[in-house]
């Protein structure tokens, strides 16, 4: 048997001095944990929110202003996310759906802002992330609403039309896809499966690398992977994660046709199970509305916006299908309608508009 190697008497120090600051850790993490409880016993009686996501930002600011190192601020915010998550599990539960298998993006964002104690809603599609979550199987959803490479997911902004559900949150996520499959090397492989999203920021390197492959649209990036641990003829497009839930080979790293390629995805609820934020100052409010189809109507909708100075950060156009050349837009504002010049500005808006709805308005992401 090979010996040891010995350790150093300094070594062996600083190892007891951590292993006591890590139960002083745990002490005070306990400590933490049942003041949460006695929180949640006080929300139980006053029937108020468990989950306030403009608090969780709150806590971490602080945290992160009193921080002096030498951990880095974005470390701070995950631990403190998953200090504060574990403690909710306490209090009650969060059910968040999201779309499924296990691995996908949209588990990924909802771990980022949630932490990892959510009770997570697998769900096979965006309908069903809507469906959970306005019938109250979960307290909330999330799903993709718009892709830096690719555009708006049309499918999301389609269900907001007559989802009761509004958006209280949104996460920006970089997103790496990654060639899985059960097996080393490209030799082989027919079919290329994933999101229909997924294929179109990937068509690039799967044209010059896998010409002749085809390329199959399923529910989910992980659905793919899934699928691809079944036959070694298959791969897919997924992440890291996916790779390790399904025992996949990373065959290629990062073959996404744009380095920096993002996807912003909604956190939704009811409006009983979680109302609208406060205005943090670094606000947005989203909104679907209709106008008459008559000469000059658009542009009459950006009127109301600059004469009150508000800015448009999105505006998307979806057909109604109603046959009748008619569209819904998409209009995402910076400001929250708390301040009296977006509340002018929607007001005059409304009154231009056939139909009107506002989506949420929520704290943005960097």
């Amino acid at each position: 048997m090979a010996a040891q190697p010995q350790q150093s008497d300094a070594l062996g120090e600083l190892r007891v001095q951590i292993d006591s600051l890590d139960r002083q850790l745990l002490s005070l993490l306990n400590q933490r944990a049942r003041v949460a409880e006695q929180v949640g016993e006080l929300k139980r009686q006053e029937g108020t929110p468990f989950f306030r996501p403009d608090r969780v930002a709150q806590v971490i600011d602080k945290i992160q202003h009193a921080n002096e190192g030498p951990l880095l601020n974005q470390h701070v915010a995950s631990i403190w996310r998953e200090i504060m998550s574990a403690c909710l599990a306490l209090e009650t539960p969060q059910r968040v759906a999201v779309l499924g298998p296990q691995g996908t993006f949209c588990e990924q964002a909802a771990i980022e802002f949630f932490g990892s104690a959510a009770n997570l809603v697998y769900c096979a599609s965006f309908d069903e992330v809507f469906h959970a979550t306005a019938a109250g199987t979960a307290q909330f959803g999330v799903v993709g609403v718009e892709n830096s490479t690719e555009g708006v997911v049309a499918r999301s902004l389609d269900l907001f039309l007559r989802s009761p559900v509004h958006v209280v949150g949104e996460v920006s996520l970089l997103v790496r896809h990654n060639l899985l499959r059960r097996q080393v090397g490209l030799d082989g492989i027919e079919v290329v499966m994933a999101h229909p999203q997924a294929l179109a920021q990937c068509q690039g390197w799967l044209s010059q690398h896998l010409p002749h492959a085809e390329r199959r649209a399923v529910g989910s990036n992980a659905e793919g992977a899934r699928l691809a641990a079944e036959d070694p003829r298959f791969a897919a497009l997924a992440s890291e994660r996916a790779a390790a839930q399904f025992g996949l080979h990373i065959v290629a790293h990062a073959v996404q046709d744009e380095a920096y390629n993002r996807t912003r995805f909604a956190i939704i609820c009811l409006p009983q199970t979680l109302a609208t934020p406060p205005a943090s100052g670094r606000d947005c409010t989203s909104l679907v509305v209709s106008v008459p189809n008559r000469p000059g109507a658009v542009h009459d909708l950006l009127v109301p916006l600059k004469r009150h100075g508000v800015s448009m950060t999105r505006f998307e156009s979806r057909p109604a299908k109603s046959g009748q050349w008619e569209y819904y837009f998409y209009i995402d504002l910076a400001g929250h309608p708390s301040q009296a010049n977006v509340a002018a500005a929607l007001e005059e808006l409304q009154s231009l508009c056939a139909f009107y709805k506002v989506l949420g308005a929520y704290p943005v992401t960097e």
